[in-house]
């Protein structure tokens, strides 16, 4: 499982005994408050934003210049362009392999808090900036950083704010309570499912598909069960994986977001698989007619508008 200590669910978890009175999203602009790019790009939002609502918790984004992220993307397509690029491209790979290796040690939010992370974190940034300069390589992550920094100045609330960006808005906010002041705390069964949901998400050949789909049964969600027919149908048993999410579908699936957009196009093609055309192109189309869809799911719905989707091999 991934990160049962530390995952979505802890961050709300967190949240929810924290009871602030604001909740301040400080990597986000105005555009994350509804389903979009900006929640692909950081599915804590899909969990995040909703819990937030629930509970007439005032979300106020900070960064009104959260658009500069795309920059580093930018860049990194133009160092691909030419050839004098290609250093600079390895030495970015090898800066976010560390980011990589730092992420898939257990997490846990005494380990965020310690300063040995806290002080690998930085000599990442650091290295981006030696190399590339403060600026579209780094999302002019400094730029931006000062600029919330200004913001939360004097106010008082919940805090959150992208991992990358997390230093170095400390720096410029040292007196702010984190993590570091946090008790010891145990997950609860939200966090754990969570872990599960998550490593479900990211199927492997060799994971053990039965117990996870043992562990799944144990959870009881829309989103649980539409995991459950994922691995159905990564072990070629489309028929219980239809079966699935045809009772899917009869469910509420408002949360996550995401869910709607990838059960209706999980499910056209499952209908395919069964010859049900009609059907499937009923369910392709429902992807289409929903107010938020992912864009995987959106893909597939296209796809399969256009011709019956078949298994490969």
């Amino acid at each position: 499982m991934l990160h049962p200590r530390y995952n979505a669910a802890t961050v709300l978890a967190i949240l929810e005994e924290a009871s602030p009175q604001a909740l301040y999203l400080a990597s986000h602009g105005e555009e994350s408050l509804s389903p979009g790019p900006a929640w692909e790009e950081d599915p804590l939002l899909f969990h995040l934003l909703p819990w937030a609502r629930r509970r007439g918790l005032e979300l106020l984004p900070l960064d009104g210049e959260a658009h500069l992220k795309a920059e580093a993307l930018a860049f990194r397509e133009a160092l691909g362009q030419f050839p004098g690029g290609q250093p600079y491209l390895e030495r970015m790979a090898k800066l976010e392999g560390e980011l990589l290796r730092l992420l898939q040690e257990p997490l846990t939010p005494e380990t965020l808090a310690s300063s040995s992370f806290l002080e690998a974190l930085r000599a990442i940034e650091e290295g981006f900036v030696q190399a590339f300069g403060e600026g579209p390589a780094t999302g002019f992550r400094a730029h931006r950083m000062a600029k919330v920094a200004e913001a939360l100045r004097g106010k008082e609330g919940g805090v959150v704010v992208d991992l990358l960006d997390y230093p170095v808005l400390l720096e410029h906010l040292p007196e702010a309570q984190t993590l570091a002041h946090l008790p010891p705390r145990t997950p609860k069964e939200a966090e754990r499912a969570r872990a599960l949901l998550d490593r479900a998400w990211q199927l492997k050949e060799e994971d053990d598909w039965a117990k996870l789909l043992e562990a799944l049964a144990e959870v009881k969600t829309p989103e649980a069960l539409y995991l459950a027919a994922q691995i159905y149908l990564a072990a070629g048993a489309w028929p219980e994986a239809k079966e699935l999410m045809e009772e899917l579908v009869q469910m509420d699936l408002d949360e996550p977001a995401y869910l709607p957009g990838y059960a209706l196009a999980r499910l056209g093609q499952l209908r395919d698989l069964a010859g049900e055309r009609e059907r499937a192109l009923g369910a392709y189309r429902g992807v289409l007619a929903l107010g938020y869809a992912p864009k995987e799911a959106r893909e597939i719905a296209l796809a399969g508008l256009r011709s019956s989707f078949r298994l490969k091999g």
